[in-house]
């Protein structure tokens, strides 16, 4: 794919400091968590949009401070050295910022592709890491990951903040008090109205600054929307698809991109529950939206809210599970989920993610969003691209399971 592209991906990584040449950096691990009374010390490598989105968000944990910047691209790293701490260090190279001892995590933010080398160097230079969703690029990136992180004995969180909001969990436990009977599928979608196209007035960054728009860098909506989805989906279930089915296409942003610009893929999971995961970029209807089927009612979940609908044949009265003789929720047409206090505003689910990263950290917790979950999202991610590019269903294999 190099030959045609002016800005290659292999290029752009060696320009940036970004290349890993697979060896081990051979760096010492920190064998100490940080002190109760010390802050955690953390690296900022990918000062994009992300990157410094969750700066900002870390001047307000305490227990943490920035204290290293990274990114290739000059304005993107002036913009995170804004968020650091006073006396924070400034890198162009990845690598560089590893080797600063005093870095005790750190943040990746970068594109996609890049996620697995960069991970991997992080862990065998001793760091602690909080890595951007989706995990990698690859199943076979996927695998090695987990087995690397297993390895390293470091803390390991992958940014799927939904997890640690509130709103999802209340749902999961209205499911679990079986308000709404048998689950039989899920309706997901991730619309935008969007070219997805970032200003840039250097085009030899045009495929650098806006990587989302091709191949090689990402895995286009599934990797880059819907991945919050398909994860809120595992989190429910507990599990991962068995198949996906799926077609994409660029029905509407001819403008050179090669990554999809609408794709639909349908995730059948154990029982035979369906789960269909839609986005397009020409059309912002509903734009965030999941709805759970199930036999007694539907959930209908927004980005801040979730309303509960019985069906029509649904008894209007509480009512023992024949099963478990609980008592079952007789719900109500457009009732709130309520998990906060009336008045309370809507929190940011990333907030709690970093939070419980440096946690973690601090305490030897496992992430809730960890190497394992994170691992069946991008597998199943993977395969809905590779159904909708061969038009053949593709099925979970014995050998993606982590051994």
């Amino acid at each position: 794919m190099e030959k045609h592209t002016a800005f290659s991906r292999r290029k752009f990584i060696a320009s940036g400091g970004i290349l890993l040449t697979g060896a081990a950096l051979g760096l010492p691990s920190l064998a100490r968590a940080a002190a109760p009374s010390a802050k955690i010390k953390l690296g900022l490598i990918g000062a994009g949009s992300r990157g410094t989105g969750l700066a900002a968000l870390l001047k307000e944990i305490p227990e943490v401070e920035l204290a290293a910047c990274c990114d290739p691209i000059p304005s993107h790293l002036a913009q995170g050295m804004k968020l650091a701490a006073p006396g924070a260090k400034s890198y162009n190279n990845y690598k560089a910022l590893l080797d600063n001892k005093e870095v005790d995590a750190v943040i990746i933010a970068t594109p996609l592709y890049t996620h697995y080398e960069i991970a991997v160097a992080a862990l065998d230079a001793g760091k602690h890491v909080y890595l951007e969703k989706s995990m990698t690029y690859d199943i076979r990136q996927s695998l090695a990951l987990v087995k690397k992180v297993k390895a390293s004995g470091k803390v390991f969180q992958v940014g799927f903040q939904y997890r640690y909001y509130d709103l999802y969990k209340r749902v999961k436990q209205a499911i679990d008090e079986q308000w709404l009977g048998t689950i039989t599928g899920f309706e997901c979608q991730y619309h935008q109205n969007s070219n997805w196209r970032r200003p840039n007035n250097d085009p030899a960054l045009e495929r650098a600054i806006n990587w989302r728009m091709y191949r090689e860098y990402c895995g286009g909506p599934l990797s880059e929307l819907c991945a919050h989805q398909i994860d809120m989906v595992h989190y429910i279930l507990g599990t991962h698809p068995v198949s996906v089915v799926g077609a994409g296409s660029i029905n509407f942003w001819k403008d050179g991109r090669d990554t999809y610009d609408t794709i639909r893929t349908v995730y059948e999971y154990p029982g035979g529950i369906q789960s269909s995961v839609s986005s397009t970029l020409s059309n912002a209807y509903r734009d965030y939206n999941i709805r759970i089927l199930g036999t007694r009612a539907t959930i209908d979940i927004s980005r801040n809210k979730a309303l509960l609908y019985p069906e029509p044949r649904a008894i209007k009265r509480a009512m023992v599970d024949g099963v478990t003789n609980a008592t079952v929720k007789a719900p109500v047409a457009g009732e709130e989920l309520t998990y906060r206090a009336p008045g309370e505003p809507n929190p940011e689910p990333t907030i709690y993610a970093l939070k419980d990263f440096a946690a973690c950290i601090r305490d030897g917790k496992k992430p809730a969003s960890n190497e394992e979950t994170a691992h069946m999202a991008s597998v199943a991610i993977i395969m809905g691209n590779a159904a909708a590019d061969e038009h053949v269903q593709q099925v979970w294999k014995k050998e993606y399971d982590i051994v």
